[in-house]
């Protein structure tokens, strides 16, 4: 069965920004681009060998999730040359004010969060996926990822000054 998929170039213009957003919210301003690049990169690779072409866009989200995730793996196994390390634990893990959003103390908040809430929360309200999308980005149920988020909102809402 051959699948009708639209011009590559006419998916990219149609989801950069989502891609490209996504990889700095996950893996920070410093390593996003990187990201967001690396993602259409794999998603170049398998376009051709598609078999849906129903969801492309939670397909290529899903993509630059897992190009972030493997940015942290590789941030955890390799040392980090630094004068002072204590300064680097103060760094957000979200989105702050230098990417241009204006709820500093919010973001603090969603740092804060455990971090598959986390994830799920950036999935869910920057990314805005679906929770089956969320599910499979997170390697866990729709049910997981909709808990994931309410438990999250809920820890937002608590905490709230």
């Amino acid at each position: 069965m051959t699948v009708q998929l639209p011009p590559f170039q006419r998916l990219v213009d149609d989801h950069w920004r989502d891609v490209a957003r996504l990889a700095h919210a996950l893996a920070g301003p410093v390593d996003g681009d990187d990201v967001a690049q690396q993602a259409w990169v794999q998603a170049l690779a398998a376009y051709p060998s598609l078999r849906s072409a129903t969801n492309l866009r939670g397909w290529l989200l899903t993509i630059t999730h897992r190009c972030a995730m493997d940015v942290h793996r590789r941030r955890a196994r390799s040392a980090i040359p630094h004068s002072d390390p204590p300064s680097l634990a103060e760094a957000p893990a979200v989105p702050g004010p230098e990417s241009g959003l204006t709820d500093g103390p919010l973001w603090a908040r969603v740092g804060a969060l455990p971090a598959r809430q986390r994830e799920a929360v950036l999935l869910k309200y920057v990314a805005d996926l679906d929770h089956h999308t969320i599910a499979t980005a997170l390697g866990t149920t729709p049910a997981m990822s909709r808990r994931l988020v309410s438990d999250a909102l809920a820890t937002l809402r608590k905490d709230q000054p």
